[in-house]
């Protein structure tokens, strides 16, 4: 199972929110390069890299950021936020990300989704799938649909998507432990699912139960910034557990 730290942008800074809820901010790093340099001096090859200004504007605003960690870094980065247009996710990859992270377009305009589906392929895209009672919310985590989760996934996986990353809303930034029923549950339903956990993680037991039900990775966030799981536990849970 992979570790894939996040670093959320808001002004060109690292910050991370409680449960999306911008008033609820906090500064970690006024640098994200640092930070990212920091993770990848570890043994941290991947990068979820978001640009909350996007998201909350409907367009990519910190891509100089993502240019200045893909230019200085080895690190393969995801980047989402505001990714809306053709002009958007042109611009993701021109300035250095790997993939293209998407969520609410791929609920609010299915038919520009899947035609990047087949314009970029499946392996440039990490569709994000945000959930509340195991339906579908996006806007921000501001409106939740009637779309199951499940439903969601099936469309997805017919139309080639390889990998999705879910985040529980209710778990997200409280450092309370992952959403392990619902990943078993998705799981369970479709096994061949390349499924990344993203929410709640609080500390390095709950990685290692991920990986054991089958998460082929784990954002982590807030656990990090926080100190609740150490560079040094990151560190060995690479080299040691093969995490």
């Amino acid at each position: 199972m992979q570790i894939i730290p996040a670093i959320d942008i808001i002004d060109g800074k690292c910050v991370r929110l409680t449960q999306g809820d911008y008033a609820q901010k906090t500064i970690y790093n006024e640098n994200p390069l640092e930070v990212a340099l920091e993770f990848e001096s570890i043994g941290i090859t991947r990068l979820h890299l978001v640009d909350l200004d996007g998201a909350k504007l409907g367009k990519v605003v910190n891509y100089k950021v993502l240019e200045s960690i893909a230019s200085k870094t080895k690190l393969s980065i995801d980047f989402g936020g505001g990714i809306k247009t053709q002009d958007d996710i042109e611009t993701v990859f021109n300035y250095g990300a790997d993939l293209a992270t998407i969520g609410s377009l791929a609920v609010k305009n299915k038919p520009l989704f899947f035609s990047w589906i087949k314009k970029y392929g499946a392996k440039k895209i990490f569709l994000g799938a945000d959930v509340k009672d195991e339906k579908i919310a996006v806007g921000g985590w501001l409106e939740t649909t009637n779309v199951s989760i499940y439903d969601f996934i099936e469309e997805n996986l017919n139309e080639g998507i390889e990998n999705v990353f879910c985040t529980d809303i209710s778990k997200d930034g409280l450092l309370q432990g992952p959403s392990i029923d619902l990943y078993k549950n998705m799981l369970a339903k479709f096994p061949k699912l390349n499924l990344t956990a993203s929410g709640g993680v609080s500390q390095l037991s709950d990685l290692i139960e991920l990986k054991n039900i089958g998460c082929s990775a784990t954002i982590v966030g807030k656990a990090i910034y926080e100190g609740r799981i150490t560079m040094d536990e990151l560190r060995s849970a690479i080299e040691d557990l093969r995490i």
